[in-house]
């Protein structure tokens, strides 16, 4: 059944640490090397979430392909040094198999700190998968990154959409959330097979994905709107959780990263703002507001 009002006018507050009125994550999503592909045996070759690349192409789309490599090659490395460089944490949301595929990255990861959810075997959507494929799937996936990241992943969030059984699937294996929801600004539990599950919902408004819609063009028009959503956010009563999505092949090029850039000196200067990994958001919700 459908949840219509959440928390109502009445949401808790989170007591984030510190003080802190929002807790705000980035999420790096790595995905190249996972998508579809000609040479993996597929169809098609994917062209979603690439420089425009719109017209259907039959057989090998190599100019596809390379676009996803930019990622993996060049826009990882320069998201990692922004980070890094300014000892911020992040999450990655890892499909398994570009996991496999990018061990230098993998050691970048770890050596950062970074924690790491499941984001598919592949790029992949789970919505239409049988229960059986889909079981299989996450647990290949989480086999994987918990072998290529030394940890299993605490969380899990689908390619958009989930299936009707994603969730309870997710459970059943032993997460301890998902993030496969878009309705709210803080954590909240459900019951999912007769247990507590928790969800931190995600969102696709404060995401790199806008600049694909034309819907942003440069970077400093992503610092100047993810900087007034945290100010409004800040201004607002009681306390919030804000994701920001970027994905090495977009936010990785030179003149968006540069908005970036800008965007993490200022957060820096905000004391009210806690950056910090999903996983940290969600072992906060459990040690302070229990099921």
């Amino acid at each position: 059944m459908r949840d219509l009002e959440g928390y109502g006018r009445n949401p808790p507050d989170p007591r984030w640490p510190n003080g802190a009125r929002l807790a705000l994550n980035f999420v790096i999503n790595h995905e190249e090397g996972g998508e579809e592909s000609i040479p993996d045996g597929d169809p098609r070759s994917e062209n979603a979430l690439t420089e425009g690349s719109t017209a259907p192409v039959k057989g090998r789309d190599l100019a596809a392909e390379s676009m996803f490599q930019y990622g993996s090659r060049v826009g990882f490395w320069r998201l990692h040094r922004l980070f890094t460089e300014r000892a911020l944490p992040c999450t990655v949301f890892a499909v398994a198999r570009a996991l496999e595929r990018t061990p230098q990255c993998v050691a970048a990861i770890r050596e950062a700190g970074w924690d790491v959810a499941g984001h598919g075997l592949r790029w992949e959507m789970h919505i239409g998968l049988e229960e059986a494929a889909e079981r299989q799937r996450i647990a290949e996936a989480t086999a994987i990154i918990t072998r290529e990241i030394g940890a299993p992943p605490l969380g899990w969030y689908t390619r958009y959409a989930p299936s009707e059984n994603t969730r309870r699937l997710l459970a059943e294996a032993g997460y301890l959330y998902d993030s496969d929801a878009y309705d709210d600004e803080l954590p909240y539990w459900r019951s999912v097979a007769g247990r507590p599950h928790l969800v931190l919902p995600y969102n696709l408004a404060h995401n790199d994905v806008r600049f694909q819609r034309a819907a942003l063009t440069t970077g400093a028009e992503f610092f100047r709107y993810i900087k007034g959503a945290v100010q409004l956010m800040l201004s607002e009563p009681g306390g919030r959780m804000l994701s920001v999505g970027l994905h090495n092949r977009i936010m990785g090029h030179p003149g968006r990263a540069a908005g970036l850039a800008r965007l993490l000196d200022w957060v820096a200067t905000q004391p009210e703002v806690w950056v910090c990994r999903r996983g940290d958001i969600a072992r906060h919700w459990v040690a302070h507001h229990s099921p």
